[in-house]
């Protein structure tokens, strides 16, 4: 699967709780959800992101508090992936879970500039920077981890799986 888009930047630490501030986690909508994503650290991003566009941030992105509502929120929004130089270990499950392709490329995190374009490769575990002409290797996703994203998350997966058995 390949994925490319216009660089939002961030910094590191980004945690849950700017990503989609608690006072929306009243709701599953994934389009309400999508309606305030980022708004606590960038006020402007819903106005700005498009469908496609890729969201890359420093280390440990999406620490802070175990909330699936904050991939939910940043595939909903239209991001495409997100790219970071690591993230907590409870969101890169959870992402991988509702079917939000993220990469871990700290060179391609350090790198890119808020409005670069990004191409990424999943299977291939490739970054490249298409503004700045840099192509990175990131580690690629398994095959059965490309199946969750390919399938949009656990939830598709296991339906699809369930229904090809006849259950």
């Amino acid at each position: 699967m390949i994925f490319e888009g216009t660089v939002h930047a961030y910094g590191r630490d980004v945690d849950t709780d700017v990503i989609i501030p608690a006072r929306y986690l009243n709701t599953n909508d994934p389009a309400e959800l999508a309606r305030h994503c980022m708004e606590d650290i960038d006020a402007g991003f819903v106005e700005r992101v498009r469908p496609g566009d890729i969201i890359v941030a420093r280390e440990n992105f999406g620490c802070g508090s175990s909330r699936e509502h904050a991939p939910v929120a940043i595939k909903a929004s239209g991001v495409s992936a997100v790219v970071a130089a690591s993230y907590a270990r409870i969101f890169y499950r959870n992402a991988i879970n509702t079917g939000l392709p993220i990469v871990v490329c700290p060179a391609a995190a350090r790198d890119a500039q808020a409005g670069d374009r990004l191409r990424v490769d999943l299977a291939a575990g490739t970054v490249e920077n298409v503004t700045q002409g840099k192509r990175y290797a990131a580690e690629p996703f398994p095959p059965f981890m490309q199946d969750l994203i390919d399938r949009g998350g656990l939830l598709e997966y296991v339906k699809s799986r369930l229904a090809s058995e006849g259950a």
